[in-house]
């Protein structure tokens, strides 16, 4: 039995005591009771209010040493597959450096050899030519084929003809004087041909030059 049922026995039973009296003292208790429920509920919601910021408190917080650790080795991991890749990468670069100056000829070869398989059957079917006209036009053929091939792999012959001398093309050998003005400085003769390969001169053309 409760309190307040207890408190209302209580009034029921007072000798002397009238109706009005009693209502009185029932209701005075009902607030009573109310008011000590009201204050009862605030303190409970801050005890649980506290007890959940004392567990945030007491919660185990990050170590920042483990996680400078952390970072650490992921940063070393990051650099040691950097280096590997590169030192692959320089391994694979050496490799191929090599074997391009070693097999960088590859190309012209392979272009001359059908030249030289035509000047093979030239030389051996000559004492059967029936004139020198004919092994004569057909050592020109070869010899066209040659020009053509060169120029197929970017060498280009210099031209020298009434040309003016050029110290990028053509190397003076030779000065020839009493050729009048108009020859003046001028391409004469050339004694040695020379070559460009890819608009690069990789030998002059030796020159006789007008003085």
């Amino acid at each position: 039995m409760s309190n307040k049922e207890n408190k209302e026995q209580n009034i029921n039973v007072e000798e002397g005591a009238t109706e009005k009296e009693v209502n009185t003292k029932q209701t005075e208790q009902a607030a009573s009771a109310d008011n000590e429920q009201a204050e009862t509920q605030p303190e409970t919601a801050d005890n649980t209010t506290a007890e959940t910021a004392k567990e945030a408190e007491e919660a185990p917080a990050a170590d920042p040493l483990a996680e400078a650790n952390k970072q650490l080795e992921e940063l070393k991991d990051k650099y040691l597959r950097t280096v590997a890749e590169f030192e692959n990468y320089k391994k694979r670069t050496l490799k191929e450096k090599a074997e391009l100056i070693l097999n960088g000829g590859e190309k012209t070869i392979t272009a001359i050899l059908p030249v030289l398989d035509d000047m093979e059957r030239a030389m051996a079917n000559a004492d059967k030519a029936d004139s020198m006209e004919k092994l004569e036009e057909g050592w020109e053929l070869i010899f066209k084929k040659f020009q053509t091939t060169l120029e197929g792999l970017g060498v280009k012959k210099i031209e020298t003809e009434d040309a003016d001398f050029n110290v990028d093309y053509h190397e003076a050998i030779a000065m020839v004087p009493g050729m009048g003005d108009n020859k003046k400085g001028k391409v004469i003769d050339c004694v040695q041909t020379g070559y460009t390969m890819n608009d690069k001169v990789i030998r002059h053309a030796k020159v006789a030059v007008g003085q």
